[in-house]
């Protein structure tokens, strides 16, 4: 297949496009390398597929260009914004994509709080603009990055995607729900594919920095405290990079179906009469933070200072996926444990920052 993938200098995307390339597909990656982290940890991610900036004549990586991979002759990366309607749609008629995977977005749940308009733009009207390209150059299967932050007040556990998820406690929270809904439309009203992935808490190497994990790691190395949220009271479903990206390459390869049982009067909210399907992609094996952090500290070989602190606006303190459906449907379920992907991703860690651990222990 010939498959967009959208957010490839990012965490998952970065991930996804390696695995398709290496199994035959050709990609076309795009991102629009914001400044939202540390941008070397982007460039680095896209360097690993042959994407590499060029700094001889102090120019970035030019904005609406196809560049070809040093790497992998069917993989081309293109630096764009997908609020950029036209530029969208001419890469869809230039292109003539057979699938869509759509993981750019203005990721965190705190950020929300601080830039709201941020999360309108990418990720509601970059939306849009993907389904309306889909629809116009009729690409037929649409997958997507959704969040289990959509269960919001839901304290029944585990999260079901037939649960209601109607009170998210997030503007992020909220703009992944309104790209389920938006989604849904265009399966109903165009026939197109879609299938929403509710990620649970992604971690590994190539990790945001962002994220728990990656925070720690840091401030462990630099002996500086971890601020530790409701006090260490929190329950994570934590889902291993790999065992993510194996389950999005399920979904792209068996796209949405329309439910023939559906019943409009006693209606499923995963499915729909249009072909229209979420999923939960979670470890399934939901673990206590302090747990987490325990392990960090088994493969740092080292204690970690603590700075516990209140629960943060717009954190739920527990996750959990149900994710029967995901078992039933593409006979999948994510396996790696928390110790294996931990010393996965420090390993990673040391590797990228050039650290020495045994001589840092020593000092």
């Amino acid at each position: 297949m010939k498959i967009l993938i959208t957010g490839t200098a990012g965490f998952i995307g970065s991930h996804l496009a390696i695995k398709l390339l290496e199994r035959g597909d050709k990609i076309i990656g795009l991102d629009n390398i914001n400044d939202y982290y540390d941008r070397n940890v982007k460039y680095g991610r896209l360097k690993r597929s042959g994407i590499v900036k060029h700094l001889e004549d102090g120019k970035d990586i030019k904005y609406s260009k196809l560049m070809q991979s040093s790497k992998y002759q069917n993989y081309k990366f293109i630096k764009l914004d997908l609020e950029d309607k036209d530029e969208i749609l001419k890469l869809f008629e230039n292109e003539k994509f057979d699938a869509i995977c759509n993981l750019a977005a203005q990721a965190g749940v705190r950020y929300s709080l601080l830039n709201p308009s941020a999360y309108i733009q990418s990720n509601i009207v970059g939306f849009l603009n993907l389904l309306e390209a889909s629809r116009k150059y009729n690409v037929n299967n649409f997958s997507y990055a959704s969040s289990s932050s959509v269960y919001g007040l839901n304290e029944n556990l585990p999260f079901s995607t037939e649960h209601n998820v109607d009170h998210p406690i997030s503007l992020y929270a909220a703009s992944k729900k309104s790209n389920e809904l938006m989604a849904h439309a265009y399966s109903h009203l165009f026939n197109i594919r879609t299938t929403g992935l509710r990620f649970f808490t992604v971690y590994g190497p190539w990790g945001r920095p962002d994220m728990a994990l990656f925070l720690f790691v840091k401030a462990a190395l630099e002996d500086k405290k971890i601020d530790v949220f409701n006090n260490g009271d929190m329950l994570r479903d934590f889902t291993y990079i790999d065992d993510i990206v194996e389950g999005i390459t399920r979904v792209i390869d068996n796209p949405a179906k329309k439910d023939k049982a559906w019943d409009g009067k006693n209606p499923r909210v995963s499915t729909s009469s249009a072909p229209y399907k979420i999923y939960n992609i979670g470890n399934n094996n939901p673990v206590k933070l302090m747990d987490f952090i325990d392990a960090i500290e088994n493969r740092l070989g080292k204690k970690i200072e603590k700075n516990f602190m209140p629960i943060q606006a717009g954190d739920v303190r527990a996750t959990f996926a149900d994710v029967d459906d995901l078992i039933q449907d593409l006979d999948y379920k994510p396996e790696t444990s928390v110790q294996e992907g931990i010393n996965n991703f420090i390993d990673w860690y040391l590797d990228f920052f050039k650290i020495n651990l045994e001589e840092k222990n020593e000092l």
